[in-house]
């Protein structure tokens, strides 16, 4: 199954407290990430911001830019 299948839209204040917790500039470890071009688990990186779906942007170091999907994938700030 693809990731936007699985993908619940949070509510307002789920997003609010994302665009809260993770600004820009902001560390972030992957935990998991449910995407076969995901960089491994451990992979550091500094997010980009967090949009209207709830997802969190992230540079990660390994040049990857894949986002960080609310319910499904998995980060941790540092």
């Amino acid at each position: 199954a693809s990731r936007r299948r699985k993908m619940r839209m949070p509510n307002r204040g789920i997003i609010n407290a994302l665009k809260d917790a993770y600004k820009e500039g902001d560390r972030v470890r992957l935990v998991e990430m449910d995407d076969r071009q995901a960089p491994p688990s451990g992979t550091e990186g500094t997010v980009i911001g967090v949009d209207d779906m709830g997802t969190i942007h992230v540079a990660w170091d390994n040049g990857s830019s894949l986002g960080v999907i609310y319910g499904i994938d998995r980060c941790v700030k540092l």
